[in-house]
């Protein structure tokens, strides 16, 4: 597939379209209060990191957002256990506080449905490593989801992340796609998103139950949801893959 890759600072008038955009996301993972807080303010607020893929017929196609932070700021030094939630807390208190960036941190690529299966992740990937190179940065780093991680939801991450094919290559797709651009594991994000609601809200946003206690298996979820019943509500912890890209 053709695409046309741009960003917002150079389209504007392209939100509009990017915002409205399909997606497969479980609506449970729209649901973190950090991205809820923090993520519609990429588009608007950092315009130069949101970049966006438009078709043949002008239709768009794919988006893909990033954050700059500083890495090196006081306190920090490593990647963030709390991954993504974290990284987005940082970036917009750095932002805040005029703390000058020295990194850029992937936040979503963002295929539309009827697009995906045509390399797309991967052309948004590169053209997100080619802005944070424009922009002077050294390197970029991704707190990954694992694409197939939600079929295995009982397997450690840890032991997954590090499944690897007879080429040597990640065995997982989307952390294949990272590795083939150059990146490499850096650490687990045990806890990168959290996702704290009541029962009715879980039992709305997926169709189950969610009348027992324990653990529930919840399609598109990488790991079971902690189930409470009598105390009336259920969390999701997700784990992630921190992956690094010199560039």
């Amino acid at each position: 597939m053709d695409v046309q890759v741009s960003t917002l600072a150079e389209r504007p008038d392209r939100l509009e379209a990017v915002l409205g955009m399909a997606d497969t996301w479980p609506e449970f993972v729209t649901n973190d209060p950090v991205g809820s807080a923090h993520y519609g303010r990429i588009p608007t607020e950092l315009p130069q990191y949101a970049l966006f893929a438009e078709d043949e017929r002008g239709e768009v196609v794919a988006h893909a957002f990033s954050v700059p932070f500083s890495l090196a700021a006081e306190g920090r030094g490593t990647l963030p256990a709390r991954g993504w939630d974290e990284i987005l807390l940082w970036a917009f208190a750095d932002r805040r506080h005029g703390t000058r960036p020295d990194t850029v941190s992937a936040i979503s690529v963002v295929i539309a449905p009827h697009a995906q299966g045509h390399g797309l992740s991967a052309v948004m990937l590169s053209a997100m490593r080619a802005g944070a190179r424009a922009h002077g940065f050294c390197e970029v780093v991704a707190p990954v989801r694992p694409s197939a991680k939600h079929r295995e939801p009982h397997t450690p991450i840890t032991e997954y992340a590090h499944r690897v094919r007879p080429d040597g290559l990640p065995e997982d797709p989307w952390l294949r796609v990272h590795a083939r651009a150059g990146a490499t594991i850096d650490s687990i994000a045990p806890a990168s998103m959290t996702v704290g609601a009541s029962l009715e809200e879980w039992r709305r946003w997926t169709g189950l139950p969610f009348d027992a206690p324990g653990d529930v298996e919840v399609p598109g979820a990488l790991v079971p949801v902690r189930c409470e019943p009598e105390r009336g509500y259920a969390v999701y912890v997700e784990p992630n893959v921190w992956m690094r890209h010199p560039l």
